[in-house]
């Protein structure tokens, strides 16, 4: 499919005419079940700030998509365009996963991967240092999430369904390959991965959201892993980093809502790969009916409350200046979010994190830390290589193979 600008709602090919490869999928797969898309009756592609009223538009269009559901992917950065598929139809979960096993078949294992980091992890280290540096200062700034990249370049063409499946086994997780936008001429593109958070999910009235902020790594000896988690629960660092995002999301979806349970203290999160403290918030919207969609659909929601600080920092305007300036690479879809809505307003979003773009021979693989005043560049650093960990199984590397400075 080809770069998107102009009328946020265009028509693409139907099933039909679209390649084998699975561009005109996307497969959305989690504990609580699996949802695929297939074929592409049109896409919408307006920026974040616009995305409820966009969204609330296309289901009240007298030619009404039967699938009756948008699904997708939002940038991170809030000024570039959302990229949303309504389907032609939705696939149940046997068939879903029946089609991805086929899918996952096909085309050779990968060849040797050549990894290239950017930036460098000493490079990474030394940002983390200058963005210190700005955290305490006199300023506003009181977060800031900086994130660095690994380019996998294989002999072989890379197939995101066998990346997807290589990452199945891990209940904590919520499983994606998305197709992205690109340039016309170019190879098709998919963003693939699992991730631990859960950005918004909206249920009638019902709208729930689980921030992750704060990680440690899990490791093969449980005991070591315990006390792992029981450091991360007691560091003041990762509780600070914590209460920024939970603050935060809370601060914006308490005006919408009858009530809202925010929780005192975090919990434990856990994944096949790490820890991270989470918290559960849960509220009642006050106007779930048609009319209120433009401000409460589960699309609108996911848009005003990200990016978050998890994924940016906070203050949100001056933590995302200092991403431009010191990240070398742009987020594009990666810290954004993948999910879905129908027709009234229901739907989930996760945050896009724990992933990779997936082009052609390449896949760009994405890992990010919050940093705040007493935050240690070494130990930012460690934290970005553990997250690279569920992607870099997903590509069947060895790693314990791998440099120690990757």
């Amino acid at each position: 499919m080809g770069a998107f600008t102009g009328d946020p709602i265009m028509s693409t090919p139907a099933l039909a005419d679209v390649a084998e490869d699975g561009r005109g999928h996307v497969l959305l797969q989690s504990k609580d079940g699996s949802r695929l898309t297939e074929g592409v009756a049109a896409v919408l592609s307006p920026a974040l700030p616009d995305l409820g009223e966009a969204v609330a538009r296309h289901f009240a269009a007298p030619l009404a998509v039967e699938a009756g559901l948008l699904a997708g992917a939002l940038p991170f950065d809030r000024a570039q365009p959302a990229h949303l598929i309504a389907p032609q139809r939705v696939v149940d979960a046997g068939p879903a996963q029946a089609w991805l096993q086929r899918m996952a078949a096909q085309g050779a294992a990968p060849a040797p991967w050549a990894l290239t980091p950017q930036p460098t992890r000493a490079r990474y280290e030394e940002a983390v240092a200058q963005a210190l540096t700005a955290l305490r200062g006199a300023g506003e700034l009181r977060k800031v999430v900086l994130a660095r990249t690994l380019r996998a370049h294989s002999a072989q063409p890379v197939n995101p369904w066998r990346l997807l499946q290589r990452l199945a086994g891990d209940p904590g997780v919520m499983r994606y390959v998305v197709p992205l936008p690109v340039a016309a001429g170019e190879a098709p593109a998919w963003l693939v991965g699992a991730t631990p958070e859960l950005l918004l999910s909206r249920r009638g009235a019902r709208i729930v959201s689980e921030p992750l902020a704060g990680s440690a790594p899990r490791v093969g000896d449980a005991a070591q892993s315990q006390a792992l988690a029981e450091a991360l629960r007691g560091s003041a660092k990762d509780q600070q980093e914590h209460r920024y995002v939970v603050q935060a999301i809370a601060d914006l979806l308490a005006p919408l809502c009858r009530q809202l349970r925010v929780p005192d203290a975090p919990a434990l999160h856990a994944t096949a790969t790490m820890w991270h403290l989470g918290t559960h918030i849960e509220g009642e919207l006050k106007d779930a009916s048609p009319d209120g969609l433009p401000a409460a659909s589960s699309a609108a929601l996911a848009a005003l409350l990200h990016p978050t600080p998890a994924v940016c920092g906070t203050p949100r305007a001056l933590a995302a200046q200092a991403i431009a300036q010191l990240e070398s690479v742009p987020r594009g879809f990666y810290a954004g979010a993948v999910g879905w809505c129908d027709a009234a307003g229901d739907g989930d979003w996760h945050v896009a994190l724990r992933c990779a773009r997936v082009q052609g021979h390449e896949a760009r693989l994405f890992a990010g830390a919050g940093i705040v005043a007493d935050s240690v560049p070494a130990s930012e650093g460690a934290e970005t290589r553990a997250k690279f960990n569920a992607m870099l199984n997903a590509l069947e590397l060895d790693l314990s193979a791998l440099p120690a400075d990757l």
